[in-house]
């Protein structure tokens, strides 16, 4: 095997890497107000209806795939933690949950089939597929200022 075959062969092992990469990236933001320093995700509140005080950040998109998630809550799990994360990450306090549902997210499939040959030829043949789900989850990051909230202002007796 010459050195070119080598490269050839090392090459489609790390451009299916890329790809796994890039497809791992399950969360998106759209910034729709002013963002603020980042803020640990595990001060981010889950709201299903706005507080009466709160400012826009941005509008959130995320999956479950690429987690290890087996049960459908673990994977609701997932999902609402990465919308915290990517919440934080732009220094919202807050998110309003929009939706988390099922969505496909590919098949596999699997074949096999089996020939003899002798006086006369026998074929037989079998296959079976499966569609992957995952969740998907879109929600809007928010910040809610202190007063707003219930919490004291900082500084404050």
């Amino acid at each position: 095997m010459s050195l070119r075959g080598t490269n050839r062969a090392l090459s489609i092992p790390a451009g299916l890497l890329i790809v796994v990469t890039l497809a791992a990236c399950t969360t998106s933001h759209v910034i729709v107000g002013r963002a603020r320093a980042p803020i640990p995700a595990e001060q981010v509140k889950i709201y299903l209806h706005p507080p009466t005080q709160y400012e826009e950040v941005a509008l959130l998109e995320s999956s479950s795939r690429g987690s290890f998630a087996v049960s459908s809550q673990a994977r609701t799990d997932k999902v609402v933690d990465r919308l915290k994360k990517e919440a934080a990450s732009l220094g919202a306090n807050g998110i309003v949950l929009q939706e988390v549902a099922d969505q496909g997210s590919g098949s596999i499939g699997s074949g096999f089939a089996s020939t003899t040959q002798g006086s006369t030829a026998h074929t037989v043949g079998t296959g079976v597929s499966a569609t992957l789900f995952s969740k998907g989850g879109s929600a809007i990051a928010i910040y809610v200022p202190a007063e707003a909230d219930g919490r004291p202002l900082a500084g404050a007796p």
